[in-house]
């Protein structure tokens, strides 16, 4: 059914919670903000850093860049490897790609980031493309990192019935639907990601499934 797949990378395809917790938890810290609870900062897995310290700590446009310094100084060496693929990831991969589809990461990560864990995972080479944000905080809203994604896979542009026929986009949070609702091209929630419970409904998710089975099931048509 599809011939081009988007992929959402944390709690998509990978479980990054210690690793981006504890790398907020730390960040905080370093405001001298004490969030003992790692759980309490789940919703920081998905929307850009800048994004969620500004909605859940309320913090102001320089103490965000302090904090994005601060999250970044733990997480490049440490949290960066706090991080699981998920079981059966690989092997969906290794299948789609062995049926002729092509693949793509677009994620709200730094690039930087995104290639190194696919690289410490060692399935960077399922994909065609790999797009993520900037280290300047450019391009971190997943309808500009879809949108990117989508020129680099298919250059030469597609109808609007192609792209809802062939081209699918997969995540784990709301942003990720909103993001392909905004390019007009097919969504699939994976409700075992960081979703609170029916936010990929509310969001309008075309799809969802509720295991790597059934996510490739989908991907198949």
């Amino acid at each position: 059914m599809f011939q081009y797949i988007l992929f959402d990378l944390d709690g998509t395809l990978t479980d990054p919670k210690i690793g981006i917790t504890s790398s907020v938890q730390y960040a905080l810290c370093a405001l001298g903000i004490e969030e003992p609870s790692l759980d309490r900062l789940e919703p920081f897995i998905g929307p850009p850093l800048a994004d969620s310290f500004r909605e859940f700590y309320h913090l102001g446009e320089e103490q965000i860049q302090t904090a994005i310094a601060k999250y970044r100084e733990r997480f490049a060496d440490q949290g960066i490897y706090e991080n699981e693929i998920y079981p059966g990831i690989a092997d969906m991969l290794r299948i789609l790609k062995a049926g002729g589809k092509k693949l793509a990461i677009a994620s709200s990560k730094p690039t930087e980031y995104v290639e190194r864990i696919l690289d410490y995972f060692d399935i960077r080479a399922y994909f065609d493309i790999i797009v993520g944000s900037n280290m300047d905080g450019t391009r971190s809203k997943k309808e500009e990192v879809v949108e990117e994604a989508l020129r680099q896979l298919i250059p030469t542009g597609l109808s609007e019935t192609g792209k809802q026929s062939s081209v699918a986009m997969v995540g784990d949070r709301r942003f990720d639907i909103e993001g392909a609702k905004a390019h007009g091209i097919f969504s699939v929630g994976v409700s075992f990601g960081y979703a609170p419970e029916g936010e990929l409904d509310q969001a309008g998710a075309d799809r969802i499934a509720d295991t790597v089975d059934g996510l490739l099931e989908a991907l198949n048509g």
